[in-house]
């Protein structure tokens, strides 16, 4: 059997290559939108990618399964409960694979949505009657459960998902062998899970001994649990999944259309409607942008701070260090948001001799904002964090908004006087400057380092820390 793990960092997404050598026939599972890896590992490895399989229509990125139908002419495999407007051979509970002496057999596993399956991963040339492993998709997380719900709006209540996670979990993981693998569809920083681990395989007995979600409770006591706190879902996540069930256009076709633009090319762009995307590291941006332009460093978690605050709708004109242009658009790709209209051929130097065009984000360090507390009047506070970071600890008087919803809720930040926004590092942070400025906020400031910089100042600040 050859096997491999893609793990995808921006996403913290895994998917997964698994071929039987006797016959060169191979599976991709859960494949993100860009298929080159695959198609060289599998050439590399003699192996012939004949199937493709979605173990649930993903919502927070679009799947390659079309790009690998239509390049490998893989067929594409989903769940028995799955409709779709491609052509796909549905997966009961029990049916199987065969690839040779390597075979795949489906577990229907609802929950985290009502299609989603697991998959057993059985080499019978060595253990011809326990699965080595068994590919969880987002039902089962190292050190998580997938959450209910992502699907709530489409005719099935998070109640019900929860339900049906409990039995899936009880019913069709816990009682395989402890010895079985885990691989699932996420990790760390995934919006899929409230508490993925950095880990990337497992063991069922060790999530049995160590997730939380599968210890001893009654049913309702799971459905409780598994349905409180969870992070906010983006609203690009319901786009993703309803691009994953239709005959889409595939991820070579969308980069075609980003072309490079002169300034006033661009700026016409821009006057017609597009979005602006700057995508420059944090500290480029801050020293000179074009107004209007929103920020998402490449640096970071770019895909989802990009479908967080861009609308996949509107034409997307990039911002980028010369030569990074096409990652930009490839990444935007990886999430369905096809609509880049071109670049700034050039970058941020086609405006150098266009100063009036520019702008900058003040940035003050902690002993600059302790000092302007102590002045009357004192600027407004704005933390971007999430709910529980903000619970953890916060600048007192600090105005609460996570960057999640920052558009929706600007009528909570005063306009007069000045505003200094600050996140966990900076990231998050720059991102809303580029919003309030972009939103008529003229007096914006950038905290450096963050809140963590802030409280390294030591014992002047813990009068105006609450924790």
């Amino acid at each position: 059997m050859f096997f491999k793990q893609y793990y995808l960092g921006c996403l913290a997404h895994a998917s997964y290559l698994i071929g039987d050598e006797s016959t060169q026939t191979a599976v991709v599972v859960d494949p993100q939108r860009d298929i080159e890896q695959y198609l060289n590992d599998a050439e590399k490895n003699d192996l012939r990618i004949r199937h493709v399989i979605l173990t649930h229509f993903h919502a927070d990125f679009v799947a390659g399964h079309l790009e690998l139908r239509d390049r490998a002419g893989a067929e594409i495999h989903l769940g028995a409960r799955a409709e779709a407007e491609y052509a796909f051979k549905p997966q009961a509970d029990g049916s199987r694979l065969d690839l040779g002496r390597v075979s795949l057999e489906f577990l229907e596993t609802p929950g985290h949505t009502p299609e989603g399956i697991s998959i057993l991963v059985f080499d019978h040339g060595t253990f011809p009657d326990k699965p080595l492993m068994v590919l969880t998709g987002d039902t089962l997380f190292i050190g998580d459960v997938g959450r209910p719900d992502l699907m709530a709006s489409e005719g099935i209540s998070e109640t019900e998902l929860a339900g049906l996670l409990y039995d899936s979990l009880r019913n069709k993981l816990m009682p395989l062998p402890d010895a079985t693998k885990v691989y699932p569809a996420h990790g760390a920083g995934s919006l899929c899970g409230r508490n993925l681990s950095d880990e990337t395989v497992s063991t069922i007995g060790e999530q049995k001994a160590l997730n939380y979600a599968l210890g001893p409770m009654t049913r309702e006591a799971f459905i409780a649990l598994v349905t409180e706190n969870q992070p906010q879902a983006p609203e690009y996540f319901s786009y993703d999944a309803r691009l994953n069930k239709k005959e889409r256009p595939r991820l070579e076709e969308s980069l075609q259309s980003g072309t490079p633009l002169s300034l006033d090319g661009f700026l016409e762009g821009q006057a017609a409607g597009a979005q602006v995307l700057d995508t420059r590291p944090q500290v480029e941006f801050s020293a000179a942008h074009l107004p209007g332009a929103v920020h998402v460093g490449l640096g970071g978690k770019f895909a989802t701070w990009a479908g967080i605050v861009l609308d996949p709708q509107v034409p997307i004109l990039l911002v980028a260090e010369p030569g990074s242009e096409y990652e930009a658009q490839m990444r935007l790709g990886r999430i369905g948001f096809d609509r880049v209209a071109g670049y700034l051929d050039g970058g941020m130097q086609a405006a150098n001799h266009r100063p009036n065009l520019l702008e900058p984000v003040i940035s003050w360090t902690g002993g600059e904002l302790l000092e302007a507390l102590s002045k009357d009047p004192p600027p407004h506070l704005l933390d971007v964090r999430a709910e529980s970071e903000f619970r953890a600890g916060h600048i007192k008087k600090a105005i609460h908004v996570p960057l999640n919803n920052l558009v929706r809720r600007l009528g909570e930040i005063p306009k007069g006087g000045t505003v200094v926004v600050h996140c966990a590092g900076g990231y998050r942070s720059t991102i809303a400057c580029s919003l309030l400025q972009k939103h008529g906020y003229r007096n914006v400031v950038n905290l450096l380092g963050g809140i963590a910089a802030f409280e390294n100042l030591g014992s002047e600040v813990e009068a105006v820390l609450a924790r």
